[in-house]
């Protein structure tokens, strides 16, 4: 199928790639263009400034994840009803598994989807020296799949030279260039960026950054190198369907505290029959009645502790509900609102849902993050002893037992530890799971919660 598509990447973090994505995405929904966006790695935020722009959720793409064949099709799937799809790369261009390999790096996933690569060079301080820089990424790996170069941090003045020197030296096309822009900045905080919804004027900005970008660059060239990717051929995998498609609701948390959430994992269970049910932990009375599942996302409870505390209505009835059986994934954040307290962003400790009898807190680093494979230690609601899945930690927030139904073990690295709580009815721990690196996963937890004697 011919999929027009291009990807925005860049030779290391913080060289600009999520603002310039949202401001060309924004770029071509103000020219009319139907538009879908990815982003490459185990990220939930970037993907929330994308959907902002574009109006529907973004995708993931993640070749750790993943295997080329499902790659492809959740690539295919999503772009298939769009007129473009920009793909925004992850942390410098080739950086992969462990940090020693390009298995799983921005280049990976170019690879795999024969895609267009547009290289966001971050030109403070550089000037001929860019040169070497971009021989370099050209050079590292072929076919390096790179295409153009967009210039950022760099001066209306100089960029006519900067161009002319690049376009004399390689086979490539200088799309413009991005001024320095400080009052349209992305702020951050320990888990990455802020949330779009607490960015004033967020959409002002936007626009104002999509007009800047409509004069430095060149938008149409853009989207001729993205109408220029080749056919993608892609085929959807085989997946259980319930004999009564619609018959299972689950309630899937979705607010300002729980908002880490794979789209794909979504649309797999809802491909197998379910039925979403959306509630929010800190605005809502109680759980929503009639679900026979409940899936409690990651996200922020550490900076709404204190009002996810004061709803104690919530709090009980998710108590209840789990420790009665109803059927339950809890990942990360929503496993910290499982605990009997949380220590909020403010250093106080708030009662939670108190289904684990353990206490969770901040540490001053990140504890045990990035990919992992994990491997049932027992069987359990999700697996059966011996099954694997892979997905990602990183948290700042420990808990006081983390369980220890599964083994999570680093890819290309020897370190390991047990972690998750897992039961016939429930799977509570901080790794994050993307239910496409073993679909059966998913199935069982349909299943469960079809078989489930406990109902809301």
């Amino acid at each position: 199928m011919k999929l027009p598509r291009i990807m925005l990447a860049a030779p290391a973090s913080g060289s600009g790639k999520t603002l310039i994505t949202c401001g060309i995405l924004k770029a071509l929904v103000n020219r009319g263009y139907r538009t879908a966006s990815f982003k490459c790695g185990p990220d939930y935020i970037d993907p929330m400034f994308h959907s902002r722009v574009i109006g529907t959720r973004s995708g993931s793409l993640d070749t750790f994840f993943t295997e080329e064949k499902i790659t492809r099709y959740l690539f295919g799937k999503a772009a298939q009803e769009a007129e473009i799809s920009v793909v925004e790369g992850v942390m410098g261009y080739f950086d992969g598994l462990a940090g020693i390999s390009t298995a799983a790096s921005s280049a990976d996933v170019a690879g795999t989807l024969d895609i267009p690569v547009v290289l966001i060079v971050n030109c403070r301080g550089l000037s001929v020296s860019l040169l070497p820089l971009i021989q370099g990424f050209l050079e590292f790996e072929k076919p390096s799949h790179i295409r153009g170069i967009i210039l950022n941090q760099v001066s209306e003045g100089m960029y006519p030279d900067l161009k002319r020197m690049v376009e004399e030296h390689f086979p490539l096309k200088v799309l413009g260039y991005v001024p320095r822009l400080p009052e349209l900045t992305l702020e951050s905080r320990h888990l990455g960026l802020v949330l779009p919804g607490e960015i004033e004027a967020l959409q002002e900005k936007l626009q104002k950054l999509a007009e800047r970008l409509e004069e430095t660059l060149d938008l149409d060239a853009f989207l001729a190198m993205a109408a220029a990717a080749p056919s993608l051929e892609y085929e959807a995998p085989q997946v259980p369907v319930l004999k009564n498609p619609g018959s299972v609701a689950l309630a899937v948390a979705e607010d300002e505290a729980f908002c880490f959430t794979y789209r794909d994992n979504l649309q797999l269970l809802e491909e197998m029959g379910a039925r979403l049910v959306r509630f929010s932990p800190l605005h809502d009375r109680e759980l929503p009645e009639g679900i026979q599942g409940l899936i409690l996302s990651g996200g922020y409870p550490e900076l709404h502790a204190k009002a996810l505390s004061e709803n104690a209505s919530m709090r009980a009835s998710v108590c209840r509900a789990v420790r009665g059986g109803l059927p339950c994934i809890a990942e990360c954040g929503g496993f910290l609102y499982l605990h009997k307290s949380l220590e909020g962003a403010d250093g106080r400790d708030y009662p939670m849902a108190g289904v684990l009898d353990a206490g969770a807190g901040r540490r001053e680093r990140l504890t045990r993050f990035g990919y992992v494979t994990l491997e049932a230690l027992e069987d359990q609601m999700l697996f059966e002893k011996g099954a694997e899945i892979r997905g990602h930690e990183f948290h700042y927030w420990e808990s006081g037992n983390c369980g220890c139904s599964m083994r999570a073990k680093k890819p290309l690295r020897k370190r390991s530890w047990k972690c998750v709580h897992g039961s016939e009815t429930l799977y509570a721990g901080f790794p994050h799971l993307f239910f496409y690196s073993n679909t059966k996963a998913a199935w069982n937890f349909l299943r469960k919660c079809e078989e489930a004697s406990y109902l809301c």
